[in-house]
């Protein structure tokens, strides 16, 4: 039996799993990005803000992506 329409499917294991192991590979990542970077520019990522920064602007535009989709259109 088709789903009605409007009504969006749940994500199941697989899909959670996925989403789940991307962001242990992004924060590997950033771990390992910021241990190779000169001792300079370590010392900006370590003893400022910027992870606050990053995280504010990146839920702002996600936010903001959200707020102009339109009504009843599918998720990207």
């Amino acid at each position: 039996m088709a789903e009605p329409r409007g009504v969006a499917r749940q994500p199941g294991w697989r899909e959670v799993l996925a989403v789940a192991g991307i962001a242990v590979a992004v924060v590997l990542g950033a771990a390992i990005l910021t241990s190779v970077l000169p001792t300079g520019i370590q010392e900006v990522v370590f003893h400022t803000p910027l992870a606050i920064v990053v995280l504010v602007v990146g839920t702002g535009w996600l936010l903001w992506r959200i707020s102009r989709r339109p009504p009843g259109s599918p998720e990207p």
